[in-house]
């Protein structure tokens, strides 16, 4: 019964007054392994965002950067690192870092300062130069680092989203099948995304016949890692109306909860769920959380929503976060697969950029390409990849440490 674009306001403690922003721009430089550095591919997404919105560099009094730790300390501030490559005109900065949910940090950051009336247009920007091979921790002897630790013991992040698909085979009757349909499905419609690194249409059996990871989950399985770049530029209501952009796209909500006491599943870097003394209080799926909170600040419900896009770091991922995000019921979201439904002219189409599985992940850029994807969307932009009708668009994402968001836009 879910219509497009129909949006069910509800009753929430947490708004008294509109939260929304308007989203007057996107850019993103292509992902890939180009080898260069993080701010080649920040700059580039920053100037394309800026021209989407076509506001004038000058008029940005805000600077909002996710942080990358694996590029020295221009990666640690980035907001200030970006501003300056941009050419210094003022502008205050910040950076956030939040691991793979860093981009939404600084989008949070800067709708903050856009609602307090502390400046009107904000730069949002994400970039990465990744390592080959997996993200590890810097090195040296930390046993009190619990992320150093988990990789002593030989727990990589494979390992973690092996255990979740194992767990949807025993207690749901997901397949190998299944996963397997999810990479097809996402590289199908990716080769038709230009900003994606991986263009190829990927079968079932070339699934099957790559290099077993973390039993039971391939090569193909598992996102890679990515560099990359993505830019957002936002501002107040106002500011938008004035420019003759009333009806762009406009962020409806940030959620970026942590986790609540007792954990019902092992979330990296973890390597056990909550004590077994929380016997008799209730526990909780934290990804499941993180949209609750989007939903009740927007005021809708899952069936509002028009399409998603979720952190396929794995495959199996992508069916959890289609029942964490409320689309389908638990244990349901394998069927929702099957029947095409999570497919472009589907019921729910999820990761109709590629996702994960095309792009590859570029940690602080992740969370705002998601939300570029969002945009494009939402404004009819997204040629071969669109969406018809969509209205209302929700992300999700996940890092470590009791990182994660869900950012919800509607138009």
């Amino acid at each position: 019964n879910r219509q497009p674009g129909k949006r069910h306001h509800k009753q929430s403690g947490i708004l008294t007054m509109s939260k929304e922003i308007a989203v007057l721009g996107a850019g993103m430089h292509p992902w890939g392994k180009w080898g260069h550095n993080f701010v080649q591919y920040g700059v580039a997404a920053a100037r394309e965002a800026l021209a989407d919105a076509g506001v004038p560099w000058q008029d940005v009094s805000f600077v909002s950067g996710g942080a990358t730790v694996r590029c020295g300390y221009p990666g640690y501030v980035a907001g200030a690192t970006f501003a300056q490559a941009l050419g210094w005109q003022g502008a205050e900065v910040n950076t956030s870092y939040a691991a793979c949910a860093s981009g939404s940090q600084a989008l949070a950051a800067a709708r903050n300062k856009i609602l307090a009336g502390e400046c009107e247009v904000a730069l949002v920007v994400g970039a990465d130069t990744t390592p080959k091979g997996f993200l590890a921790p810097a090195g040296g002897y930390r046993p009190e680092d619990p992320d150093w630790v988990r990789f002593y013991l030989g727990i990589t992040n494979p390992t973690y989203f092996a255990l979740y698909a194992r767990r949807r085979m025993d207690v749901y009757g997901d397949t190998l099948e299944d996963f397997a349909a999810v990479k097809v499905k996402n590289s199908r419609i990716g080769s038709k995304n230009p900003r994606a690194r991986y263009r190829k249409c990927f079968t079932a059996e070339d699934v099957a016949a790559s290099a077993m990871v973390a039993d039971p989950l391939r090569l193909m399985d598992i996102c890679a890692t990515s560099d990359g770049g993505a830019a957002l530029i936002v501002s107040s209501l106002d500011y938008a109306r004035r420019m003759g952009k009333e009806n762009a796209p406009r962020v409806a909500a940030i959620s970026t909860v942590t986790p609540t006491f007792a954990s019902g599943v092992v979330e990296m870097p973890d390597i056990a769920t909550d004590s077994a003394a929380a016997e008799g209080i209730e526990a909780h799926a934290f990804r499941s959380m993180l949209p609750l909170k989007a939903y009740e600040e927007a005021g809708i419900g899952p069936e509002d929503v028009d399409l998603a896009e979720v952190y396929d770091l794995s495959t199996a991922l992508e069916l959890d976060w289609i029942e964490d995000l409320g689309l389908a019921a638990r244990g349901e979201a394998a069927a929702l697969l099957r029947a095409g439904d999570t497919s472009l002219g589907g019921k729910i189409p999820v990761n109709v950029s590629g996702g994960l599985a095309c792009f590859g992940e570029a940690v602080p850029a992740q969370a705002l390409a998601q939300v570029c994807e969002l945009t494009w969307q939402l404004r009819g932009e997204a040629g071969d990849r669109q969406v018809e009708g969509a209205r209302v668009g929700i992300t999700a994402n996940q890092g470590l440490f009791g990182h994660g968001s869900s950012v919800i836009l509607s138009r």
